[in-house]
């Protein structure tokens, strides 16, 4: 893709560049308000145009490029908080002591969920 930009970008410059050596001998004079006129040649006021419209586009592509690549690199970081494991605690755990039976407590019934319940016709 980088060689499709250099080739335009070549062929754009020997277009300005072929375009200037055939207009440089006419100049013409620019209006820009009244009282204020600019003598300058074709070639230059092609050239200073095409910059004044290429400038907002590219910095709103630069804009978006800023934005995009934020917003991907706090996905990647997010995910690679998701992805990394946690960390063993290091310290021991205190082993499980069973408790003693109580014998004054009565023990707990086989089956303390009632069977299916009937029902009277």
């Amino acid at each position: 893709m980088q060689i499709v930009r250099t080739i335009l970008w070549v062929l754009l410059l020997v277009g300005v560049l072929a375009f200037s050596f055939g207009n440089w001998d006419r100049q013409i004079d620019v209006r820009i308000w009244p009282g204020i006129v600019w003598d300058t040649r074709v070639p230059a006021l092609v050239i200073v145009s095409f910059l004044l419209g290429l400038l907002p586009m590219w910095l709103y592509h630069r804009g978006v490029h800023w934005r995009l690549s934020r917003r991907i690199s706090g996905l990647e970081a997010a995910t690679t908080k998701l992805a990394t494991p946690r960390a063993e605690t290091t310290t021991p755990t205190p082993p499980v002591r069973p408790e003693p039976v109580r014998k004054d407590l009565p023990s707990e019934p086989a089956n303390p969920v009632d069977p299916e319940p009937t029902t009277k016709s």
